[in-house]
């Protein structure tokens, strides 16, 4: 399942997680954004007892986007720990997204 993250939940989305946390940032109107969303979707289907995934509007959420320095989007940010470990700028494939996920399970 993915959850939408605002600025408000965003430090214990990512701190009360034992979990590794990935944070797809996208906007509506971002085609690239919604093309990469069947991908983070499927991500959280398949992986949904080993990660969390949230997904952060960057227009709705103007100081998370800020705060993580986000540029372009679709861009994905990976938490471990409470940590940003990876920041990943446009879209990957579900292999892709897959093999990052993995890295942090291991």
């Amino acid at each position: 399942m993915v959850t939408t993250v605002t600025t408000d939940a965003f430090q214990s989305f990512i701190t009360d997680s034992e979990l590794p946390v990935i944070i797809d940032f996208w906007a509506v109107w971002c085609g690239p954004c919604r093309a990469f969303s069947t991908v983070i979707d499927r991500l959280a289907e398949d992986y949904a007892d080993k990660i969390l995934v949230g997904k952060i509007n960057v227009d709705e959420q103007p100081k998370l986007a800020d705060q993580f320095h986000v540029m372009s989007i679709p861009t994905v940010g990976v938490f471990f720990k409470g940590e940003l470990k990876e920041t990943l700028v446009g879209s990957r494939s579900y292999d892709a997204m897959a093999a990052v996920a993995d890295k942090y399970l291991a």
